[in-house]
């Protein structure tokens, strides 16, 4: 792991604190729309055992130096309203991935998703010196690839027959990436975007 990575990130509208137990009953409230893990390999609020089964499986991922899992809380009063994750550390070849985010339903669209990447990017590229950040989401999830290709990042392609979710479906994965090189673009468009948030 990095040292360092596994930090508060803080913006305008959202923070990104190091996912903790304390953080369980708020995201387990601000999960409860089925629709938010619609696309997720699992639906992690379907149950309290599921959530919780998630929610330690996040943090021991994390203490393992295997990912590093953030809750998605208001700058306001602290309330989480969703999670992201850093993923496929890689520190020996500069490269990590952002993944496992997701949101409660009132806060699409909003902001929090756009500050929470440019946090996230920023860290990653700026204080950690990444040369690579990728991105991937479920092939059929429209909505997920229009956020990522606003960042913008670049669509490399489609790994077939993926992984297995929910239910044993079979999930292709469309990837995406962000170079080094593309950086000061992609903040400066994020940067833009929350100006009119």
């Amino acid at each position: 792991m990095w040292d360092g990575l596994s930090t508060r990130l803080e913006g305008r509208m959202v923070a990104l604190e190091p996912l903790a137990l304390e953080h369980g009953p708020g995201l387990f409230e601000a999960g409860a729309d089925p629709e938010v893990w619609r696309w997720m390999p699992v639906h992690a609020t379907a149950s309290h055992a599921a959530f919780d089964a998630w929610l330690a499986d996040a943090i021991e991922r994390t203490r393992a130096g295997l990912e590093v899992a953030f809750a998605t809380v208001e700058r306001a009063g602290g309330r989480p309203i969703g999670s992201t994750r850093f993923l496929a550390v890689r520190p020996e070849h500069r490269g990590l991935e952002i993944g496992w985010t997701w949101l409660e339903r009132q806060a699409w669209g909003g902001g929090a998703n756009v500050e929470a990447k440019l946090l996230m990017l920023e860290h990653a590229f700026e204080r950690h010196g990444c040369m690579r950040v990728e991105l991937k989401t479920d092939a059929r999830n429209e909505r997920s690839r229009r956020a990522i290709e606003a960042l913008p990042a670049r669509f490399e392609g489609v790994f077939r027959k993926h992984m297995l979710v929910q239910g044993g479906d079979v999930r292709d994965s469309a990837y995406y990436s962000i170079v080094d090189e593309e950086w000061p673009e992609v903040r400066a468009n994020l940067e833009s975007r929350l100006r009119s948030k």
